[in-house]
């Protein structure tokens, strides 16, 4: 397996950094010292905290479209049957596998709430999953795909919040593929009746 470049060994520390040790502990030496890099070296790619977040927002998005094609690929021609399974085995990932990937994307997001200079990063993010979600939901029929995909990228945040760091969060286990299949299948049904 080939060595990840620079760049994104260093946004996906920093995103490991976030989803451990939240925003305070996100910092160039620390980094660094996770990534086993030389001092300096955060610095050098990404010369601001802002742009190290920034780097954190457009890695996030980068995996999670990778996700989404790796799920795809495996569940084949889209039908809701299908679709659903798929979501769920997505979602099933995310919330055991990838749990701090998605904390730190929480976390990221909830920044870019209080600083204007980082909404940019978070809505080019973010517009990559909606249009991944929009040409599902076209190729499933949808009548309107693009407010579809708002809905469904809406519900499945949701989803991942309440069952990662919501009120509950901590007393409850993660929901297996099941559960979240029949959950995902009311969402697709609602999705694709919008």
């Amino acid at each position: 397996m080939p060595l990840p470049d620079r760049r994104e060994l260093i946004a996906d520390t920093a995103i490991d950094t976030v989803a451990t040790a939240g925003l305070r502990g996100l910092t160039h030496r620390a980094v660094d010292a996770a990534a086993g890099l030389p001092a300096g070296s955060t610095s050098y790619y990404f010369r601001t905290r802002s742009a190290l977040i920034g780097a954190c927002y457009l890695r996030l998005a980068e995996v999670t479209v990778a996700d989404v094609d790796r799920w795809e690929a495996r569940y084949g021609s889209p039908d809701p049957d299908s679709a659903a399974e798929a979501l769920a085995a997505l979602l099933h990932h995310w919330l055991t596998a990838d749990r701090n990937r998605q904390l730190a994307r929480f976390e990221l997001s909830l920044e870019a709430a209080r600083r204007p200079e980082l909404r940019a990063d978070l809505h080019t993010a973010g517009l990559a999953a909606r249009a991944r979600a929009a040409a599902l939901l076209e190729s499933l029929g949808a009548p309107h795909p693009t407010s579809a995909a708002d809905l469904l990228v809406a519900w499945t945040d949701g989803l991942l919040y309440d069952r990662l760091a919501g009120a509950t969060a901590a007393s409850r286990p993660a929901p297996d593929v099941s559960e979240l299949t029949s959950v995902v299948r009311r969402m697709l049904s609602a999705a694709l009746s919008a």
